[in-house]
Order: C-alpha cells, then sequence, then structure tokens
C-alpha cells in the first residue's frame, strides 16, 4: 500500500473546494486507499490554517475534520530536522514524509521542494491521482 503525506494546502483545497482534485484525494485517505502519514506538527498546521476566520469553516466542522483526519491518519514522531524547501516553514512536511518512508508528498506548491528526496516522490494533485488510478485493485 502506499505511504503517503497530505501537505496542508491539499487538506485546506479539499475544504474549500468540496468537487476538487484535493478533495478526492482527501476522500480516498479517509477510505484508507493509501496510508496517510502526519506529524504533530503538521496536524497543528493543518487546524490552525482550517481555522483561519478568512476560509469560513465553522470551529465546529474544522474539529469534525481534524477528529477524522486524527482517526484515519497515522501519527509518526520526525527525529531529523531538514533544510530541503525553499520555504523553510515546509520543511516539516519532508520531515514528516521522511519519518514515515512515504512513497510520495503530495503538494499544490512542487516549487519550494525538490522533485524528490531520497525515496519520496514530490508531485502534485493530478499526479497523485494518476499514480493511484494505476495502483492494482
Amino acid at each position: 500500500m502506499l505511504r503517503v503525506v497530505l501537505d496542508t494546502n491539499v487538506v485546506i483545497s479539499a475544504h474549500l473546494s468540496p468537487e476538487g482534485q484535493q478533495a478526492l484525494i482527501l476522500g480516498l485517505a479517509i477510505a484508507a486507499y493509501f496510508r496517510w502519514f502526519v506529524s504533530g506538527v503538521l496536524l497543528e498546521e493543518y487546524e490552525g490554517v482550517l481555522r483561519r476566520e478568512r476560509f469560513g469553516l465553522s470551529p465546529r466542522s474544522v474539529t469534525q475534520s481534524m477528529r477524522t483526519i486524527r482517526k484515519c491518519s497515522t501519527l509518526v514522531i520526525p527525529k531529523r530536522k531538514l533544510n530541503v524547501s525553499r520555504d523553510p516553514d515546509d520543511n516539516k512536511v519532508v520531515e514528516c514524509a521522511l519519518e514515515a518512508r512515504a512513497d510520495y508528498m503530495v503538494t499544490g506548491n512542487i516549487r519550494h521542494f525538490p522533485s524528490r528526496f531520497q525515496d519520496i516522490r514530490i508531485v502534485l494533485p493530478r499526479q497523485f491521482l494518476t499514480v493511484v488510478a494505476a495502483q492494482p485493485g
């Protein structure tokens, strides 16, 4: 089974555009089509961004969503600090992916990352959906 880390922008976009590719990916994660990994820092970022007033999400729906995310993902505790992203804030996503031994890191913002870090492929949502579609049964 694929091992995957979702960048915060994918999770946020999934909440804001329920018909989009990111929402499909989040739905597949929740349905356990792949193993979804998170870290404590990444969970905090998901929640903090989801709670931003400008997105207009109700506190109750964010709480419910975070409960689902925690239930459907696997928590890892990154042991290494990395400096691989152009935006130092984004290193936490790669740190999580490395600790999880992820196959893929999915982000809408690939320009901040190398296309690959060690064995982790860093891809756009549409690229990841192509990978998922090609998976056997």
